[in-house]
Order: structure tokens, then sequence, then C-alpha cells
């Protein structure tokens, strides 16, 4: 089977892709899952946030986005579909008008789980990365650290899909054993977006160019709402082309220490986002 991984048509089990594997047997093992993340610079947790409040908030995203008049009305809501000339739509912020979402993302069930594996009260940044990913549109492979490198480097994201994401709709990507490819760390990974005028900040659009040049492989898999992929700030990660009609909906939020340094671009009341 073959998926098209940022602009390259990949095939699944083959030389260049794999399939993520799940930590969800290590669950109640703190210790474990830390080393886990160590090892593999990830962790896939399957049914991590309860799938109800998950679906709950995707529906009232959807609400909002037929608001904006940007679904297909001649089809469930439930399904976004994209209206006819609707494109990818962006919906950072703090999210305020989308309770249902915070609840997820801000909710004792995920706060308690970093508190656990950073061994510290942890906090997220009010700022959450909301995203409706139209036909033909993916994310380029890069570093979160560009974007958000002003405060401590042991910050994590946790990409979290807003409804079931197939290969053909688009989930994430994550190059295996790039949070240890130290020459891009300390080159692309040294860089911050908005000071260097890096623009999206991406890598590449290419996978294979990462491959080739550092080593590793690209692993994807399918995803359910309520699963997790969680990783650092050093993991090389992109998209598979959303190759259908409806749109993917996910959500990037960010955890740390709360004794650490915060990047003071996403937090606060009104966080100010990208600036030089």
């Amino acid at each position: 089977m073959k998926v098209k991984v940022g602009n390259r048509e990949l095939e699944l089990g083959g030389e260049h892709l794999t399939s993520l594997r799940s930590s969800n047997e290590l669950l109640g093992d703190i210790e474990a899952l830390r080393a886990r993340l160590r090892e593999d610079g990830y962790l896939l947790l399957r049914d991590f946030h309860d799938r109800e409040q998950a679906m709950k908030a995707r529906r009232r995203i959807l609400e909002k986005m037929d608001r904006m008049g940007k679904l297909d009305r001649d089809t469930l809501l439930e399904e976004g579909y994209m209206a006819d000339g609707s494109k990818t739509i962006f919906m950072g912020g703090t999210n305020e008008d989308l309770p249902e979402l915070l609840e997820v993302l801000n909710g004792e069930r995920i706060m308690r789980f970093f508190d656990d594996l950073l061994g510290e009260q942890s906090l997220t940044y009010h700022y959450k990365w909301l995203r409706a990913v139209g036909q033909g549109d993916f994310t380029g492979a890069h570093y979160d650290i560009v974007y958000m490198g002003r405060g401590t480097h042991n910050l994590y994201t946790v990409w979290s899909p807003l409804g079931d994401i197939d290969y053909a709709m688009g989930g994430l990507a994550i190059c295996l054993d790039s949070h240890n490819f130290e020459e891009l760390k300390q080159s692309y990974g040294s860089k911050d977006s908005d000071r260097d005028g890096i623009g999206f900040g991406h890598y590449t659009d290419d996978p294979l160019l990462v491959t080739e040049r550092f080593g590793g492989q690209w692993a994807t898999t399918e995803y359910r709402a309520g699963d997790v992929l969680i990783f650092g700030m050093f993991l090389m990660h992109c998209s598979l082309e959303n190759t259908t009609n409806q749109y993917r909906l996910s959500v990037d939020t960010r955890y740390q220490a709360a004794s650490e340094k915060v990047d003071e671009r996403w937090s606060g009341k009104k966080p100010r986002g990208h600036f030089k």
C-alpha cells in the first residue's frame, strides 16, 4: 500500500516507511514510559483521551466551521466534507469559544499524566494549535523547537486527532531516531522561525531528504479519536497528505514542568504568537 508522505509516495512496510508502535502496555509504569520516550523519541498511546469527549469537541469545531461556510451543507456535519472552494483552516489560539476542546486538552487526565512523567507539577501552554487540514495539503518535515525554543527545551508536543484518521486523510508521521541526529539538531534545530526569518519553519517537504542524509526511517499509522502521539522538541515529523475531500481535524498542545522557563509567545491570557 502506497501513501503520500510530504511530497513523496511511499510504500507502507517498504524501505522508507514503517508503522509506529503503541506504548499502551507500559501505562502504569512511569519509568518504563520515560525509558521508551528516550529510546523511541515518541509515545503512541491509543484511547488516551476519552473518545466521547474528543468526538464532542470535534462536533463543536465542525459547527463553528459550518457557521463559517466551510462545510458542504448537502452532507452530514459529522463527516466534515469540504465546501466547494474551501481550503485548510488554521484555528490557533486559546480557543475559549470551544470549552469542550479545552476540557480534553487541559483536563485532569492529561495534566496528571505529565505531572507523573515530569516528576513535578506540569503546565500546558494556553495557545492551542488547532487545524482543519484540507484536500491536497500536508505539513512539511520539521522540529518543533524552531517555533517554541525561547523557553525550556524540555517541552513536549501532544498531537491529538479529533476524529478517526486513516492513511488517506493524512495523519502524522515521524522520522525514527531523528531525536539523535546531532548534526541536524545543531544546525536546523538551533534556528528560531521568527528571529531567523525562515517562514513556516519547515526543514523540507521531501521526507527522503532527511533519511538519505541523516538516516532513520519514517513511521506512521492510522489514528482514532482519543489517541495521542507525544514527542519532544527534537523529533523530525511531518504529515501525510490529505487526499480526501473531508477535513482532517487535529490539535497540537504543549506541556512542560511549571518550574521551567516558558516561551512567552505561547502563554498567558492573550498569547502574542509569532514575533521577532
